[in-house]
């Protein structure tokens, strides 16, 4: 896979995390599938569905899909068993190899922060694991906003606490949302293919 990054003079790098720098998507699907099987759906969670779902809140996920499927949940209760399902699952993620050697080598020369929809603890877990943490300057998540993606309320504080102007920001995404967030936040954007081969850690 080769990136298609856009030509422009940009000042500061946006990464979300999950199917864009870690390939954690098939194991967040899986820690889903789970969490709402035991909430009460009786077939295989929909995989269009939950990657249709990527960047957005953790908890707002778990009410979508119930929605979906017609089901009454506890979604703060499902919120925590994902979690802990996908932390079981955290250590055998792999990069993504494209994505992380262009952030490895832009970390040299430009300011960077991730965005991204998961809650703070995972995140950051997620970077030690990777090696990845060193390469950031801030890192925002669902617990620091409001509003998530499609919002674009997490972009623009990632570039406010970077220090570069949104429209001299650049985002990677792999999710439709996070498409929109970084519309929304007058930043271009680069589209990493959600379903790639990943490589193992270095």
């Amino acid at each position: 896979m080769k990136l298609e990054i856009p030509p422009g003079d940009f000042a500061g790098y946006i990464f979300d995390l999950d199917g864009t720098l870690i390939d954690t998507m098939p194991l967040h699907y899986r820690a889903w599938d789970e969490a709402m099987r035991r909430a009460g759906l009786t077939v295989a969670l929909d995989e269009d569905l939950f990657y249709s779902l990527g960047g957005v809140p953790t908890r707002r996920v778990a009410e979508l899909i119930a929605a979906h499927y017609g089901l009454k949940i506890d979604a703060q209760r499902v919120f925590h068993e994902k979690e802990s399902l996908f932390t079981e699952l955290q250590k055998d993620a792999q990069l993504i190899a494209p994505t992380v050697e262009f952030a490895r080598k832009a970390a040299a020369t430009h300011p960077m922060a991730i965005a991204s929809g998961g809650p703070r603890d995972i995140v950051r877990r997620s970077l030690e694991l990777a090696g990845l943490a060193p390469l950031f300057k801030a890192v925002v998540t669902a617990d620091d906003v409001v509003h998530g993606k499609p919002a674009p309320d997490m972009f623009l504080l990632a570039a406010k606490l970077i220090g570069v102007a949104p429209e001299r920001c650049l985002v990677f995404e792999d999710a439709e949302p996070g498409f929109k967030a970084a519309a929304a936040a007058g930043m271009r954007v680069v589209r990493v293919p959600s379903r790639i081969r990943c490589t193992k850690r270095s």
